[in-house]
């Protein structure tokens, strides 16, 4: 596990807000971006029928859809290694190519930092 208290407060919130949605909602994956204002968007893994959309997807989807112009950051809370081509996609798409994405492990610990570039 990676000390999170190394991490910026606001960073260190956006974990936190991801990891408590995964457990809160028993899902695969928590996420949680931050916009160009500072307002978090938090979400998990949406696995319908007819809609299957992953935790960061569903966030930057939120995000897009309460006005938000700029992303600072995101973070993901998952067992995977690390965050799919799709989802550091999306982030780019609403954040540019240098916005940090963040990724934890089921313990909040983060494992690495990647650029949505």
């Amino acid at each position: 596990m990676t000390d999170t208290s190394a991490l910026d407060p606001e960073d260190r919130k956006i974990v936190t807000l991801a990891r408590s949605a995964r457990a809160r909602n028993g899902v695969p994956e928590g996420a949680a971006v931050r916009d160009e204002t500072g307002r978090t968007y938090v979400a998990g893994t949406v696995a319908l029928d007819s809609l299957k959309l992953s935790a960061l997807r569903t966030a930057v989807a939120m995000a897009v859809a309460s006005g938000a112009t700029s992303l600072e950051a995101a973070a993901v809370v998952t067992e995977a290694e690390g965050v799919s081509d799709e989802d550091r996609a999306a982030v780019r798409d609403l954040g540019g190519a240098e916005t940090p994405v963040l990724v934890a492990g089921p313990d909040g610990g983060v494992r690495l930092t990647v650029s949505a570039g």
